[in-house]
């Protein structure tokens, strides 16, 4: 079962057990990754009352073409490792393309190479153009982030050649 539900209406025990979820799925999760992937809506899986994955949108900025355009931003997509290749993350990810498609004017995340082409049979697109950051010293490239940023793309007619700037937070930018 998916449940999906904001930030705030979350238990701190279930918001326990998620970061919980993550940091055993990755080996690499920080406190900041942790605070990316707050305050917006979780897409919750559950098998019982075992929390078997994660996955949440957050709002964010994202300069392109002179706009700024609301973008709901994918973080902390993980399954537990005996659950995948069962359909979770799909489940999870059709209830953030939803709200991305009904509340947002793009979808944008960075994914990992393992991830990409999972993304990429959904419908999302990898970003042709240079990423940038715009950071607290003014706008900054991220060529590390050139070949793991994918879009949603909604109404708003993007130029995936084209060159694209996130707003600024701590830890990772993209």
């Amino acid at each position: 079962m998916i449940q999906t539900v904001h930030t705030g209406d979350l238990a701190p025990e279930i918001l326990g057990r998620a970061k919980a979820l993550l940091y055993e799925v990755f080996d690499d999760m920080t406190e900041e990754d942790w605070e990316h992937a707050l305050g917006g809506m979780h897409a919750l899986a559950w098998d019982g009352d075992d929390l078997v994955g994660h996955a949440s949108v957050v709002q964010r900025r994202i300069l392109h073409q002179g706009k700024a355009l609301r973008a709901g931003y994918v973080e902390a997509v993980a399954v537990r490792e005996d659950k995948r290749r069962q359909g979770v993350a799909g489940a999870m990810m059709a209830e953030l393309e939803r709200i991305i498609k009904g509340a947002y004017d793009v979808g944008v995340l960075g994914a990992s190479d393992e991830g990409a082409a999972f993304y990429v049979q959904r419908g999302w697109r990898l970003w042709q153009g240079r990423t940038f950051a715009l950071t607290p010293g003014g706008i900054e490239a991220t060529p590390e982030e050139d070949d793991c940023v994918f879009v949603l793309q909604g109404d708003v007619a993007l130029d995936l050649a084209g060159e694209i700037t996130a707003d600024w937070r701590d830890g990772d930018v993209w």
